[in-house]
């Protein structure tokens, strides 16, 4: 593997802030307080790809993995984790 694929997701909130921690060794991300909700989202990276938070930057999440299609869809289950529905946001 010569080149390693990488998305920034950044944590964006207005009064809620919403906690992510890493757990699993970077291959699991749990999301909580999303819009004060007491439920917490869990997301699994799929195999080949792990989850760092970024040091310089706050509420930064990093997702690095060799195959763009896999770190790619990874990012894409954070997002998909939480989509408000049926609010008028």
């Amino acid at each position: 593997v010569e080149k390693k694929f990488q998305y920034k997701m950044r944590l964006v909130y207005a009064h809620f802030p919403i906690n992510a921690t890493i757990t699993n060794g970077g291959t699991c991300v749990e999301l909580r307080n999303f819009l004060g909700e007491k439920r917490v989202r869990v997301v699994n990276m799929l195999p080949g790809v792990k989850v760092e938070k970024s040091s310089s930057t706050k509420d930064e999440l990093i997702i690095t993995g060799a195959d763009i299609d896999t770190t790619s869809r990874s990012a894409a289950l954070i997002r998909q984790s939480c989509l408000v529905k049926h609010k008028d946001i």
